[in-house]
Order: structure tokens, then sequence, then C-alpha cells
């Protein structure tokens, strides 16, 4: 008696074997879109905060804040200028200015910059509570004084008979006048406007990361 073998079916083999290589793939897919989750979709919402009152709230520690706030570096926040006509003279004590002096008359036309440097902020001059600041900004100073030397032009020159221009002179009389219109400037208080700017820019910035409450000290 005769034995019959089985009829293969390699359609059903093939099918059989693509889809468990499909149902692996998904399956790992899946997992791999887990692990993404946990490490970047949690981080960011650590990061985001949460929404309320229609806005998000940044979630940031005082290292954050410090650095963001010192990253402005050199804030420059006002700007002085001045038009004046600056004089110098030397003269000889044993002879008439006629004979021996070197007088110049300098039109001068300068600038003085205020700022704050705020890469000089420190750790311990930002305090944080919850959603409340404090912080204690460096004082505002004196960044640049210049003249501008396009619009900085001597206006006269006079020499005594027996003198030859000094050549000093000029050099000594633009000093001076970047010493006259620094004073200039402090004295028309630009250090407290160069203070209250550079509080306002940097209110601005915390606002910006969520901050309610922010107090300057």
């Amino acid at each position: 008696m005769s034995t019959k073998e089985p009829n293969s079916q390699p359609g059903k083999t093939t099918l059989s074997l693509f889809s468990g290589i499909l149902g692996g793939a998904l399956i790992t897919l899946t997992l791999v879109g887990i692990a993404v989750w946990f490490t970047t979709g949690i981080g960011l919402l650590r990061l985001m905060g949460v929404v309320k009152d229609g806005r998000v709230l940044i979630n940031v520690d005082q290292p954050t804040v410090v650095r963001q706030i010192q990253k402005l570096q050199r804030l420059e926040t006002v700007s002085y200028t001045m038009d004046k006509i600056i004089s110098g003279e030397h003269d000889n004590p044993y002879l008439p200015k006629f004979l021996a002096s070197d007088r110049l008359l300098l039109v001068v036309h300068g600038e003085v910059i205020a700022g704050v440097d705020l890469g000089k902020l420190q750790a311990s001059d930002v305090a944080l509570s919850n959603r409340n600041i404090s912080v204690h900004l460096p004082k505002a100073e004196i960044l640049v004084t210049r003249l501008d030397n396009e619009k900085t032009r001597v206006y006269s020159r006079d020499t005594g008979l027996f003198s030859s221009p000094d050549p000093n002179l000029e050099t000594q009389v633009r000093q001076e006048a970047e010493r006259q219109l620094q004073q200039a400037a402090l004295q028309d208080g630009i250090l407290k406007s160069a203070d209250e700017n550079a509080r306002n820019s940097v209110q601005s910035i915390l606002k910006g990361l969520g901050f309610d409450q922010i107090a300057f000290r």
C-alpha cells in the first residue's frame, strides 16, 4: 500500500513569515516611540512647566536666570552727546602773550555712554521663590567717553611772535574736553537713567521667563 506525501503550501508559509516580521517591527517602533517620549517629551514638559491662565510658565532655576542675565554683558542703556568749545593755552611767565604764547580753541562734539556691566552679576545677587524673583544689579557706570573726530575740529590757533605751536596742546585740550563731557553727563543724571533703563530691560527678560513678581534691591 502506498503512502501520499502531504501537499506543501509555500504561499501560506511566506505570508506567516511576513506577518511575523511586520508585527515585530511594529512592536519595536512602539517601544522606540515610548523611549523617545520618556527621554524628550517628559523632559520638554519639565522645561516648559504647565499652562496657567492661557500662558506657559517656564520652570527655571537660579543658575539659568543668572546665565540669561549675564548674556547681556555690558548693557549700554543711555547715550549723552554734547557740543562745546574748549580752550587751551600755554604761556611764558616771563614774556607777554603776544610774544610767547600758544592758544587753541577746539570745537568739540562728544558722546558719553552709560550702562550696567551684567557680566559682574553673581549667583548671590539672584533670589527665587516660586514665581517671584529678587535681583541685585551691578551699579550703573560710564562705559564709554569719546570725541567724534569727524565733528571735532580746531576753531582757531594763535601763537606769539616768538613761539611755535606746541604739538601736545591739542592732545591736552582733547583730554580736557573728554573730562568736561563726562562731568556734564554725570551732572545731568546719566547714571540714574542708565540704572532705570537697565532694570526695565532685565525686567522684560524675567517676565518672558514667566516670573510674576520682580523686585530689584
